[in-house]
């Protein structure tokens, strides 16, 4: 595979409507939001998704979710230990760590790509990826809608049917979310994250919700707008990421009180000396 020559930056713009795109187990999961309303996806569910179309395309992935697991495995550290490259290296505390690690990283994608802690009984290894990803935040504070919810049926078997179990579901009637994120030519050297990851990464963006619905995200409710992606001519640019990022500018329009739209946003992007971005739209 063609080795990482150039840092990469991106951008991705997500709307959520009447979904929830990421409950707050500690706030009852209400979706996320800052303590000045704006809404929030935290970069831990994004990576999640990305993991997830990684393993739609076919690669392997580590932290597979319960509900995904393909591999029999149903613990990280069984899938480590079920993996055959890895095992003919383990030796306890005399385990070489840099040859663990870069068996990890040629046996499952997000491992080159987002680093991972495998830290077990017997062996303690960290992995630095080459991809980070921030939280996403709306451009505009969110509202949050409550639903009260019943059971119409008994979940045991009973003569008469229970009294109606009463429960919450909550959504956000619109938001939309910014995602930035960038890949660390670096470190991509060390894990060997490829050119060939970084264009599987940059397909598993632009469709990032496929495969992804549930009760609390409704087909068609989380949608992938646009993706703006900067390639730099270097491993080292002269432009760092906050000034990349800080390019794209996301407002809404002066005539819109409440937004309900993608377009109800006016979005512009500066252009940097030596660099452009490729924008693609997907709405």
């Amino acid at each position: 595979m063609a080795a990482l020559e150039h840092k990469i930056d991106f951008a991705l713009i997500v709307t959520a409507k009447n979904a929830n795109p990421n409950g707050d187990p500690l706030s009852g999961n209400r979706p996320r939001e800052t303590y000045d309303g704006y809404g929030e996806i935290s970069d831990v569910c994004i990576k999640r998704k990305i993991r997830n179309r990684f393993q739609d395309m076919g690669e392997n992935i580590f932290v597979q979710s319960a509900d995904r697991a393909t591999d029999g495995f149903t613990s990280l550290q069984g899938r480590a230990e079920g993996c055959a490259a890895l095992k003919a290296i383990v030796n306890g505390k005399k385990t070489d760590s840099v040859k663990y690690a870069e068996a990890a990283c040629q046996e499952w994608i997000d491992v080159r790509t987002f680093g991972q802690v495998f830290a077990f009984s017997n062996i303690s290894v960290g992995v630095r990826g080459p991809v980070s990803i921030q939280p996403a935040i709306s451009a505009s504070p969110v509202d949050i809608v409550s639903m009260q919810i019943t059971k119409s049926v008994n979940g045991e078997d009973k003569k008469e049917r229970s009294s109606d179990t009463m429960g919450m579901k909550h959504s956000v009637d619109f938001g939309m979310y910014v995602i930035y994120g960038s890949v660390n030519c670096q470190l991509a050297e060390k894990t060997g994250f490829s050119a060939e990851d970084a264009a599987l990464l940059k397909e598993a963006l632009k469709t990032l919700f496929e495969n992804d619905c549930s009760s609390a995200r409704p087909e068609g409710s989380m949608e992938v707008c646009r993706l703006y992606w900067w390639e730099h001519d270097c491993k080292t640019p002269k432009y760092s990421s906050a000034k990349v990022h800080r390019q794209l500018k996301v407002n809404l329009k002066a005539d819109v009180q409440r937004p309900a739209s993608f377009w109800d946003y006016e979005i512009s992007l500066d252009v940097l000396d030596g660099l452009n971005a490729e924008v693609i739209d997907l709405i």
